[in-house]
């Protein structure tokens, strides 16, 4: 069976089904929002540091920026370190789609016993694509045996029984069972000693947005100083970049409002359709200016939505832009009683 590229290798095609302009008077570029805007649209990179819960780090980004709600996408026990994507305020909301964009990591298995780097990695290769997992005593989720998709289990190097490999795999991979499985299938046990994520779906640790706690607190001291919106920047992302791996549809400005009061998508009002899309894929609804509307269900795949005239492309799982942000141009039963 031959392996599955991690979704980061997926590429797409942006297929166009008919020509629309934006209204610069509606909605921003996400580079572009206000600087409170940006702020409450906003993702950071952070690397989370040994010791604290992902819950604890997030928590004083929290304090740090003065804000009122805060979410991380990827639980990281308290000694890995590592990428871990914290969304501030209304982009919270996204964390769903991180869930469809795997992970990396870099580990050190502990070897109980001396095997030849051969058959380490003979073994390594044995756990790639799909696997099956029971989580561990301690993990937040229910004990049962579970698949999970190994993209790659890639062999680094070996000093005495300490293994370096670094694995991307799919979200919700448990890495501390697989270097249990992988030590008894080698005959002499192993656990896992050190782990680092490296990737967490289109963040990675080579990011020059990828910031720690003392980056966040300084640039945002920083901000409040000089008051320039450009230094949020250096340590805050759109929350569309976290969109980044996710397959797109972009809207005329028409179906906007809609959208945002939780209408589906129907064909007259695409403009461009990525490819790879299929029935139940999640996709992101956008809009001409790259701004998110809604993460929705796809009802038809791409070739189905380049060719429909009319019904419905998307339904939406969750509605992401506020209303009002774009004009209502289309009518309601109110509006039809009062002509």
């Amino acid at each position: 069976m031959p392996k599955t590229s991690p979704p980061w290798e997926t590429r797409r095609d942006v297929l166009t089904k008919t020509e629309d302009r934006t209204n610069p008077k509606f909605g921003h570029k996400p580079s572009e929002r206000p600087a409170e805007e940006y702020i409450k649209y906003g993702v950071i990179n952070l690397d989370k540091p040994a010791g604290p819960t992902s819950h604890e780090v997030a928590a004083w980004t929290k304090k740090i920026l003065k804000l009122a709600s805060i979410g991380h996408g990827g639980t990281l026990d308290p000694q890995v370190t590592g990428v871990l994507p914290v969304t501030l305020e209304e982009s919270t909301k996204i964390v769903q789609a991180l869930l469809y964009t795997g992970k990396e990591y870099i580990c050190v298995m502990k070897l109980h016993g001396n095997v030849e780097e051969n058959r380490v990695c003979q073994v390594l290769a044995e756990f790639e694509d799909l696997i099956y997992q029971r989580p561990p005593l301690r993990s937040s989720v229910k004990r049962q045996i579970r698949t999970r998709r190994i993209y790659y289990n890639e062999f680094i190097e070996m000093d005495g029984r300490n293994v370096l490999f670094k694995v991307g795999c799919e979200g919700g991979t448990y890495i501390r069972k697989l270097c249990y499985d992988i030590g008894e299938i080698l005959g002499v046990g192993a656990h896992m000693q050190e782990l680092r994520r490296s990737r967490a779906g289109p963040f990675t640790e080579n990011s020059p947005t990828f910031v720690n706690l003392h980056d966040i607190a300084y640039w945002f001291g920083e901000y409040q100083t000089k008051k320039d919106p450009q230094i949020l920047h250096k340590f805050i992302q759109p929350m569309e970049s976290a969109l980044e791996l996710i397959p797109k549809i972009t809207v005329r400005d028409s179906a906007v409002d809609a959208l945002c009061h939780g209408a589906s998508l129907t064909a007259p009002g695409v403009v461009t359709v990525e490819t790879g899309i299929q029935k139940d894929t999640l996709t992101a609804v956008m809009t001409l200016k790259g701004e998110v509307i809604t993460l929705s269900k796809a009802v038809e795949p791409t070739e189905q939505i380049l060719d429909l005239e009319h019904g419905i492309v998307a339904k939406p799982e969750r509605v992401l832009m506020p209303r009002g942000t774009y004009p209502k141009v289309w009518k309601t039963g109110n509006d039809n009683d009062k002509e």
